[in-house]
């Protein structure tokens, strides 16, 4: 049997229990056309510094960047050169973006029932317009199609933003990034709302070969030396504050695990300068990012920007890819993580703070229950980020709605983020999570737990309210 027509459910990711459908059908019409917003994600905002900007061809825009998407073909032996993947010594990968596309629609079957086919769908259908399911035979008729709309002024990165609908879009960039594109986008005097985030992680381990080079890097940017951990601490309080002048909210720190340690001026120093001679080992590596992020959270308390924590991810564990290609390149797999423990020197210093906002991220589901509801339940100064990466799906809600709802309460949870790069995704991942609130919240009200208008209300605070207030950012009913 072959569709003729792709159409995606309207119902798609409600309960097929139809009282609960009926609840949910109502709530989603209430939350579907709400504004977008976008607190946490990885678009490149050069897209939108050049009002004449444009995406390139399909494969450019939906296969070559997006690791959701080629990890999956490598993962069925199709080699990143073919999906043209670009390579760190320069050899030459596919040119040919009809090949790169054509091998993509050969195996669009393998995303049935992912994340990433849902996803995909939604962009081809309700961006491009595409009305055939992408398969080996439609390949070349719907690159034309999409194709063609990428050469039209009402596709470009620009323009696309304000059909989404985004009331702010943040970015993420390195605390020694000149936020060139940033300038740009205000002095075009175009008025949408895309913001910088502060991101240090260059800079917190002393282990990563180009360790030396990024401290160089952010001493320029700051307009200082960098000769010990006061010098360092006191460039990153500078840059902090730039990006808060371009309009940042937040800060961004990726770890493997959410360890936190407080150390005296000479324990610092002394790692600092083991690192500089590059004799410093992963105890000093542990131990010194663990401070840091306790050094990042008192400058937190002291110029108000969210402090977000994205914690239990090995990077590039598959060496040949990172070594042929680089990093994030879809070899990035989840480990085991130890809230608790890990953040209590952070919290014994600053968990009670009102003042101070720290957003938790896992790849770790075991700790749900265990750690991190109980602890967003608890200290004032916690809110749990939204499922992420793998999660990132409507079972990976639904676990995550199960698991934390209970304990931290709806309030301690700081609403959604599309953590994404593939910036035509972003109203397709929205939807998704809107959906997959809105089933949820009607099977509390089908049990009795909450009452319609309840739900209603939540719906509308997990769709945008809880984001805005996360991340300190303004509501354009009130602009504060």
């Amino acid at each position: 049997m072959t569709a003729s027509t792709w159409i995606l459910s309207s119902d798609r990711l409600f309960s097929p229990e139809p009282s609960q459908r009926a609840v949910a059908r109502r709530l989603f019409d209430l939350v579907e056309h709400l504004p977008i917003v976008s607190p946490h994600g990885h678009v490149d905002p050069r897209l939108f510094s050049d009002p004449h900007a444009r995406f390139g061809s399909p494969a450019d825009l939906l296969i070559i960047p997006d690791h959701y998407v080629f990890r999956m073909l490598y993962s069925q032996g199709v080699p990143l050169e073919d999906l043209g993947v670009p390579r760190r010594d320069g050899e030459v990968v596919e040119r040919d973006h009809r090949r790169i596309w054509q091998r993509f629609a050969d195996h669009f079957h393998l995303f049935r029932g992912t994340p990433s086919g849902l996803w995909l769908a939604h962009e081809l259908t309700s961006v491009f317009n595409v009305t055939q399911p992408l398969t080996s035979r439609t390949a070349q008729v719907i690159y034309d199609q999409v194709a063609d709309c990428l050469a039209r002024p009402e596709f470009s990165p620009r323009a696309l933003f304000d059909r989404f609908h985004i009331e702010v879009l943040c970015t993420t960039d390195a605390a020694s990034d000149p936020l060139t594109h940033h300038q740009a986008i205000r002095a075009s005097g175009w008025k949408a709302d895309i913001r910088p985030t502060f991101r240090p992680d260059a800079v917190a381990n002393v282990l990563a070969p180009d360790w030396t080079a990024h401290i160089d890097a952010l001493a320029a940017a700051a307009g200082m030396d960098i000769g010990d951990t006061a010098s360092l601490l006191e460039a990153l309080r500078r840059r902090r504050e730039f990006f808060r002048s371009l309009g940042a909210t937040a800060t961004d720190h990726g770890v493997a695990e959410p360890y936190t340690e407080r150390l005296s001026p000479a324990e610092a120093d002394a790692i600092f300068r083991r690192a500089r001679r590059g004799q410093a080992d992963a105890a000093d590596a542990r131990r010194f990012a663990g401070h840091l992020l306790i050094e990042m959270a008192r400058m937190s308390l002291d110029d108000g920007l969210v402090m977000q924590i994205h914690a239990g991810v090995f990077r590039n564990h598959n060496p040949r890819v990172f070594e042929t290609f680089g990093p994030d390149k879809g070899a990035d797999i989840p480990l085991p993580c130890d809230f608790v423990r890990g953040l209590k020197p952070l919290l014994d210093l600053y968990g009670n703070e009102r003042g101070l906002r720290i957003i938790l991220f896992t790849m770790d589901e075991t700790s749900y229950a265990r750690e991190l509801a109980p602890l967003a339940g608890h200290y004032p100064c916690l809110k749990l980020g939204p499922p992420w990466w793998f999660h990132d799906s409507f079972n990976g809600m639904r676990r995550y709605f199960d698991q934390v709802m209970e304990t931290a309460g709806i309030w301690n949870t700081a609403g959604f983020n599309d953590d994404t790069r593939a910036f035509p995704s972003i109203p397709a991942r929205h939807d998704v999570w809107r959906r997959a609130c809105c089933d949820w919240l009607a099977g509390l009200v089908v049990r009795g737990l909450i009452d319609e208008y309840e739900a209603a209300s939540l719906a509308i605070e997990m769709a945008v309210g809880l984001a805005r207030r996360a991340y300190n950012l303004p509501s354009p009913q009130t602009g504060a």
